[in-house]
């Protein structure tokens, strides 16, 4: 494990200045970045190892655990502190990419190939699962004390993906979705980790059952602002900044809260054409030009970006409980800063 200095304001010899909030969050994902890459893998075999090294040298946005480390630090644990448990939930993120992947047959994650499409799908899977045991061992260099609670609440982020996954696998067949199913997936999924990243922050600082309670609410809202976003991204991004296909979910015929919204507000001829997208399960490329008017006619668009203010101002209003910590103000500029994002 790397060794860091247990200072919150030099973690790693990096400045953490919460008066600078787009600083301290760079200088946290530094703190990530360097010990992903200090983390000690084995050498052989290389079939595994190999691929385990190229997934966790991907540039990710780390906001994972970022939030972690916010969350610790405000309730007196400092980052060096937290370490083990952030490279955890960042494993085990990545673990869920590599999964995620496979069973959506994608070529590319954050502009490389997937690693079943560099390697092998049995490369991949074994990947995989290798990550997830990282996270759990990484997570397990926690202080002691603290280790029962942490590892219950880990584990029941866990079930929640996989609930959540399985209901957005089914959702592929299912041509009866509604916007509040995909919002209970959306739980499941994104909001569960960020739930879960924030409360492992207040279990490995002080916080109260009420201040947990708090915060898993600032993740949860935070977490369907993020996917309701990143649906909306999906299909008015710049395509070079976004880094994938825009319009890739019509393309691929997933049922998205735009789809979602589109077909519960449409009626005659205009639902039918979005019916097609379901019933032949994705749109042609040069047909989202056209998907993206309807949807903005249709105030579709405008409905995700009512509803990522409103999630977001509801993570807000739960920060607000809690106790006044420049680590929490840095991390309302980070929720803040993720609803106004452009990729």
């Amino acid at each position: 494990m790397p060794t860091v200095p247990s200072s919150a304001t030099d973690a790693g010899g990096v400045e953490i200045d919460y008066g600078a909030p787009e600083s301290a969050v760079a200088a946290l994902k530094d703190l990530v970045d360097a010990a992903l890459a200090e983390l000690h893998l084995p050498d052989a075999p290389e079939a595994l190892y190999e691929p385990v090294r190229y997934v966790l040298a991907g540039q990710g946005k780390r906001l994972r655990p970022v939030f972690l480390l916010l969350a610790a630090d405000a309730f007196g644990t400092p980052p060096a502190s937290a370490l083990p448990a952030a490279l955890a939930v960042e494993v085990f993120h990545n673990f869920t990419l590599v999964h995620d992947d496979i069973m959506d047959h994608a070529d590319t994650r954050r502009g490389r190939p997937t690693v079943h499409v560099r390697w092998d799908t049995d490369t991949a899977i074994l990947c995989g699962d290798y990550l997830m045991a990282l996270s759990y061992d990484l997570l397990a260099r926690s202080e002691a004390q603290r280790l029962p609670r942490l590892m219950r609440s880990f584990s029941e982020m866990v079930t929640h993906l996989c609930e959540g996954q399985t209901l957005d696998k089914a959702f592929e067949t299912d041509e009866a979705v509604t916007v509040e199913q995909y919002l209970h997936m959306i739980d499941r999924k994104t909001g569960a980790l960020l739930r879960t990243v924030l409360e492992l922050g207040g279990l490995l600082g002080s916080a109260t059952d009420a201040q947990l309670d708090a915060l898993r609410r600032v993740g949860a809202s935070a977490g369907r602002a993020f996917q309701i976003q990143d649906d909306l991204l999906d299909l008015i991004a710049d395509g070079e900044r976004w880094g994938k296909t825009v319009g890739g979910d019509l393309i691929e015929g997933k049922k998205t809260f735009l789809l979602l919204q589109a077909l519960e507000r449409a009626d005659g001829a205009e639902r039918a054409w979005f019916a097609r997208v379901v019933e032949d399960r994705g749109l042609s490329p040069d047909e989202i030009p056209e998907a993206r008017e309807r949807m903005d006619r249709l105030g579709v668009l405008d409905a995700a970006r009512t509803a990522v203010a409103r999630y977001s101002a509801t993570a807000m209003s739960a920060l607000d409980t809690l106790p006044e910590h420049p680590a929490l103000q840095t991390l309302r500029w980070l929720i803040r800063r993720l609803q106004a994002r452009h990729h």
